[in-house]
């Protein structure tokens, strides 16, 4: 996670298990992990600014492999994540690693996602769960729920919206997932749509 960790303390209230939360920032996601008794870690990225040529994003992309590695997880699940992360992670949890985005997907990919929305004239978007590839916002996806866009919506209401279903999606899609983990199944086998 990258931000106020409101995803997490949904997985978290939802009754998901959660073995460690990790952050890209100093943010009040890890406190939410360290007062819910998950270990917390920060791997820091120290250069931020979309694809800034002094940001290695694939030393950045190892070291938190390495250190999802290291405390044994076999699933990641990405709330809020602001880092993009190449094949260094992804080939290490290939298929592994979840995401959680505020549009329905393929539409409107990408950090401006809501506002695109409203910019575009759609009269929906919403939220989608989908396996996370190296391409952005690309990958199976597992479940999907539509948000009308209210002619009164802009960019922070429609965000908040979406946001409720969001806090209700992701757990259920990650119980679903973990279910079929220990079935033998791979996530993408999945589909919950609504």
């Amino acid at each position: 996670m990258s931000g106020s960790g409101t995803i997490l303390d949904a997985i978290v209230r939802a009754g998901v298990p959660v073995d460690l939360v990790v952050a890209d920032r100093p943010c009040r996601g890890l406190e939410i992990g360290d007062e819910a008794g998950i270990t917390s870690l920060l791997v820091n990225r120290t250069d931020f600014g979309g694809f800034s040529k002094s940001f290695d994003r694939e030393a950045y992309s190892a070291a938190l492999a390495d250190a999802l590695h290291q405390h044994g997880i076999d699933l990641v699940a990405m709330a809020g994540f602001g880092t993009i992360l190449t094949s260094d992670l992804h080939d290490r949890f290939p298929g592994r690693v979840l995401n959680t985005h505020p549009s329905l997907l393929p539409a409107f990919k990408g950090w401006h996602a809501v506002a695109d929305a409203l910019a575009s004239g759609a009269t929906e978007t919403g939220c989608t769960v989908h396996v996370a590839t190296e391409a952005l916002d690309d990958g199976p996806i597992l479940a999907q729920v539509s948000v009308p866009i209210l002619d009164t919506d802009d960019e922070t209401s429609l965000h908040e919206r979406i946001k409720l279903v969001e806090r209700a999606l992701y757990p259920e899609v990650l119980t679903r997932v973990m279910a079929n983990l220990s079935d033998g199944l791979e996530p993408a086998s999945i589909s919950l749509s609504s």
